[in-house]
């Protein structure tokens, strides 16, 4: 069996994924794990094993942020296991050393304090100036969803992040259909950004969604269906 496979960012867990799931599934079987917390190689393995369990012998996965670094590790374990892939606001690179030294002050911080000051620190970043400016609802949503976490699970992925490899050396023998998505307004991993990692994949390309920052789907949600519809029209 074929279906679609959601990958949340962080620290945002599967819920940032219900308006996708609700209008994706009723065309193909769909399936968004939840994996905050767990390393990169825990997490593949737990997407690996629910799609085992469900009966998913193929998948085309999208991965939005932290999403997209752990298609990268599935791509390692189980390329077999890939239709093609959808990378939103994301990149193949690791951490810079000064933003290693960056999540490992916000993962002391939350293990001290919690996860109450995180929408404050975080969002500014995530969001778009015309989310921030006017979409007041879509930051209410990515408040809320940041405060359902774990602080342990929060700091546990900031490790995670931290110490991921760089997936550059990946990017040209990734040889499935491909489509890297990226919001017009996204400071964290900018358009040019998007554009350089469509062009190392063999069979990718860019689209730039308009008036969505970081966290695109939940930003223009007609825009990035409309592109994934699109995309899975081509090839299943």
């Amino acid at each position: 069996m074929r279906g679609l496979v959601f990958l949340h960012a962080f620290p945002y867990g599967p819920r940032m994924w219900e308006g996708e799931a609700a209008y994706f599934r009723g065309r193909l079987p769909v399936l968004a794990p939840d994996y905050l917390g767990l390393s990169l190689r825990e997490a593949a393995e737990k997407v690996l094993r629910e799609m085992d369990e469900g009966g998913l012998e193929e998948a085309v996965f999208v991965g939005l942020s932290m999403g997209g670094y752990l298609i990268f590790e599935l791509w390692r374990r189980a390329r077999e296991r890939f239709l093609g892939f959808v990378l939103a606001d994301t990149r193949a690179g690791g951490d810079t050393e000064e933003g290693k030294k960056n999540r490992y002050a916000l993962r002391e911080r939350v293990l001290r304090e919690g996860v109450g000051f995180l929408p404050e620190a975080l969002l500014p970043t995530h969001l778009g100036a015309t989310t921030l400016r006017e979409k007041p609802g879509v930051v209410e949503k990515a408040k809320a969803l940041i405060l359902e976490a774990r602080p342990e699970a929060v700091a546990a992925s900031l490790l995670a992040l931290a110490e991921r490899p760089d997936s550059t050396p990946l990017l040209p023998e990734m040889g499935r259909p491909a489509l890297v998505l990226v919001g017009e307004e996204d400071a964290l991993t900018p358009p040019e950004e998007a554009k350089r990692l469509a062009k190392a994949l063999p069979e990718a390309r860019a689209l730039i969604l308009p008036e969505a920052g970081h966290l695109s789907n939940l930003e223009n949600p007609k825009a990035f269906r409309t592109a994934l519809l699109g995309f899975l029209a081509e090839i299943l």
